[in-house]
């Protein structure tokens, strides 16, 4: 898709008449109370100590807003209707142009500052309605300059509706003309919060402030229905264009990639390299571009970078109390998170991320960003009858058309553990994800997105209830696939409802995070003897779960294949620890919630041996068809200390330790020569399945082949038997145009050493081993960097128990 440079080009958004938790340590008490307990490993949150900071607690709201010294700019002074795009804006004569869509609102104003916090209004622009839901409203520079708007200008949205109608008499801080804080249509209304556009480009902090420390101005409720949050309240900015070119994508097909998932912040904050300045920040991951070309990686996905509440991790730099580290709780679906700029004036965060994708592309890096639309951080409803309930930005906007009611419009459906759901058939919200999507493509560079709880936006359903349809032509799924051609797409495909676990389902144009690949092979690798796993279901695992996607005519890319990722151990734990600590102190702790089922092992407490553990998964996944996704510093071999739920550690627990360039180099190696022994060999990266035991080109060589331990075809028989703890695949190489004639994967789950008979090899060539993952094989790197080097001497191979050995015919 063609990008712009600078000017924002919403497909669906141009019209008018067409648009579309707090963090879970925050609001994660009201949703126990409201929509049932809350968890933490799936979705990255639990409830935390201090939950109710939104969830019932009351504090001042400061001073109330006033209007003393503002101007009013109502319909008439908003020059002609025009069709805009959502938000604001400045034209080119630097107007400003507001447009905001609510299909429940009777009245919107948009209310201007010069001042994030603190200061009152300067200016109140009526947005007109314009039919359709559309609200608009166009401001001359010389208003703006007469109220004195002539620096950064913030805005907030005052809205009323049916359970809150408009009384000209009513000021911030009065209840004139409220009815409900909810109605029997779960309209929320109330004009006393000033709430963010869902379309803001930038925010300007966090709700969780120096002036707002307990959330209690944002709820309505009797106790905080009439305080006025708009001293406190983050506003949106009206960003200056950007006109700064963006750097073109890397030209590469998604079977080629090699994923890194990595927490910004935690990617360069304890690289002790770089300035203070740019530790933790868009600048500082951008000066890594390199350093990952090198190792191999092709894409760099970044978990959530859409403003979410994290400020106050800094309050306490040594506790975890509070904290929002992984950030799977939006504030805004178009806002970069300020807190990841070196440059935290308005505009900086939009400008630093957008340089930081191009030094990625300039080093032929596709950049990923993980999104959540499932769910917001503005969290669920509590108190008697669901009154109470935060009103940060969608909910004051239009309720309903943001979120999925309950049968009881009072309440919420949730299926994502965290909060209400997204209300995916609601076409507000379909526009406003799409919309999102496509700025951030193509405003922002961003190259792909992986989703997170993807099942909830395919979620059917009006009210109280989940029915996954993944063939609606007008849902999300469908219409990313449509409006964002050859983006990658990439479905976390679960959830926490019944009914949400969709696995293998997600339409044509997804790939998806397999589950069942992760599961298998850490059953294989950790629990001998416990679980039961056949060669055959390995085989298919290895070969691009074809069980799961070859039978609705998808390819091996639609799986992302990974053993760890965030959510968990590192492979350094699984490989290292019988059970998640989260109990532990500061900082690798404490952390609650996170699963019990992790299929690890501490291999007996051996160094040696859970080395060898790890490079044996490692280069399981880096042989498997697919796409392979690895967490940042685990080619570092990073620890969390059995840490399996660290979303609320911002800490060295979770940041990249970067001394371990020196002191774990021999893993470094080992992983760097995987990854571009990979990249080397176009067999190992199919975007197609290889139908087995066929021989298209005549050679004698099947196109894939499995093998027992005698190196024969492996039979039914061998492949259904879990008694049977290897196998073996060969892959034709020179038929697929590889370098060498065929590649050869062993693998022994096996505890004791197996004797391997060797395939035979065309006459002149021989096996050359490239990598074995046992520690006889260590002194040499595990991988070496000239397979020529190692020849086998013998038609047999001595494979030590739980390792791999991959070679070349050559």
């Amino acid at each position: 898709m063609q990008r712009s440079n600078g000017r924002r080009s919403f497909p669906r958004g141009l019209g008018l008449g067409s648009v579309g938790c707090l963090c879970a340590a925050l609001i994660g008490a009201c949703n126990a109370a409201a929509d049932g307990p809350s968890h933490g490993a799936a979705t990255g949150g639990s409830a935390g100590a201090a939950g109710a900071a939104f969830g019932g607690g009351v504090g001042s709201a400061g001073p109330a807003g006033g209007t003393a010294g503002a101007e009013d700019a109502g319909p008439n002074d908003a020059g002609p209707p025009e069709l805009l795009p959502w938000g604001a804006h400045f034209d080119d004569t630097h107007n400003l142009r507001i447009a905001v869509r609510s299909n429940t609102a009777t009245r919107i104003e948009a209310w201007l500052y010069a001042e994030a916090l603190g200061g009152q209004e300067l200016l109140r622009v009526e947005l007109e309605p314009r039919g359709d839901g559309a609200f608009s409203a166009q401001v001359d520079h010389s208003v703006l300059a007469a109220a004195g708007l002539t620096g950064t200008r913030y805005y907030g949205l005052r809205v009323w509706g049916p359970n809150w109608i408009y009384d000209p008499s009513w000021v911030p801080g009065s209840d004139a003309g409220f009815l409900a804080d909810v109605d029997v249509d779960g309209n929320r209304f109330n004009p006393n919060k000033l709430v963010w556009d869902p379309y803001a480009l930038e925010l300007s902090h966090d709700p969780i402030n120096s002036q707002q420390l307990s959330g209690a101005g944002f709820q309505s409720g009797d106790a905080n229905r009439d305080l006025d949050s708009a001293p406190s309240a983050p506003k949106g900015i009206v960003l200056e264009p950007d006109i700064a070119p963006l750097t073109p994508a890397p030209a590469r097909p998604f079977a080629e990639q090699v994923i890194y998932e990595v927490h910004l912040r935690g990617f360069t904050q304890a690289d002790t390299s770089l300035p203070d300045a740019l530790r933790g920040t868009y600048a500082g991951a951008a000066t890594k571009a390199q350093y990952l070309a090198d190792l191999g990686v092709t894409a760099i996905e970044f978990l959530p970078l859409h403003e979410t509440q994290n400020d106050q991790n800094d309050l306490d730099p040594n506790s975890a109390s509070g904290d929002n580290y992984w950030g799977y709780s939006s504030l805004s679906f178009f806002a970069p998170d300020r807190r990841y700029a070196s440059d935290k004036s308005p505009g900086g965060p939009t400008r630093e991320l957008r340089a930081m994708v191009n030094a990625f592309h300039d080093a032929g890096i596709s950049v990923f960003v993980d999104v959540v639309y499932n769910h917001t951080g503005e969290g669920g409803a509590w108190g008697s009858g669901g009154s109470v309930a935060s009103l940060l930005s969608w909910r004051g906007v239009d309720n309903a058309g943001y979120y999925q009611l309950g049968q009881d419009a009072a309440g919420y459906q949730n299926d994502n553990g965290v909060g209400p759901n997204l209300a995916a058939r609601s076409p507000l919200a379909r526009d406003l994800v799409l919309d999102s999507l496509r700025y951030w493509h193509e405003e922002l560079g961003v190259d792909g997105f992986r989703f997170d709880l993807a099942p909830i936006l395919g979620n059917r359903c009006d009210r109280g209830c989940f029915e996954f349809d993944r063939d609606d032509p007008e849902g999300i799924l469908h219409r990313a696939v449509a409006e964002l051609p050859g983006v990658p797409l990439i479905a976390e495909p679960w959830g926490t409802g019944a009914g949400t676990f969709q696995l293998g389902h997600f339409p044509a144009g997804w790939a998806e995070w397999n589950g069942a690949y992760r599961d298998q092979l850490r059953d294989d690798l950790n629990r001998l003897g416990a679980a039961e796993v056949t060669p055959g279901w390995l085989a298919d695992r290895l070969s691009g779960s074809w069980s799961l996607f070859g039978d609705d005519g998808r390819s091996p890319t639609s799986s992302v294949n990974f053993l760890v990722s965030h959510d968990g151990f590192t492979l350094r734990d699984l490989n290292s620890c019988n059970a998640k600590l989260n109990d532990q102190a500061w900082p690798y702790g404490p952390s609650d919630g996170g699963t019990d089922d992790n299929r690890s092992w501490d291999h007996r407490g051996s160094d040696s041996y859970q080395r060898q553990g790890t490079r044996t998964a490692f280069a399981l996944l880096m042989v498997s068809a697919g796409v392979p996704m690895i967490v940042g510093g685990d080619e570092l071999y990073r620890t969390q200390r059995c840490n399996n739920n660290p979303y609320n550690l911002d800490s060295p627990a979770t940041w990249i330790d970067w001394t371990a360039l020196q002191s774990e180099q021999p893993f470094l190696t080992f992983a760097s020569r995987l990854m571009n022994f990979r990249a080397a060999h176009p067999a190992l990266r199919p975007d197609a399945y290889r139908p087995l035991n066929t021989d298209a080109d005549g050679d004698d060589l099947r196109l894939v082949e499995f093998l027992d331990d005698h190196g024969q075809a492996a039979s039914a028989t061998y492949l259904d038997d879990p008694a049977h703890q290897f196998v073996a695949f060969r892959l034709d190489g020179d038929e697929v145009g590889d370098s060498a004639r065929s590649l050869l994967v062993a693998y022994n789950g096996w505890s004791d050493a197996i004797v391997f008979d060797l395939p035979k090899v065309a006459p002149g060539l021989r096996w050359h081993i490239v990598c074995d993952t046992s520690q006889a094989f260590a002194a040499f790197g595990s991988c070496v960097d000239s397979p020529s080097a190692f020849p086998v001497g013998d038609s047999h191979y001595v494979l030590p128990g739980r390792s791999v050995l991959i070679a070349v015919e050559e």
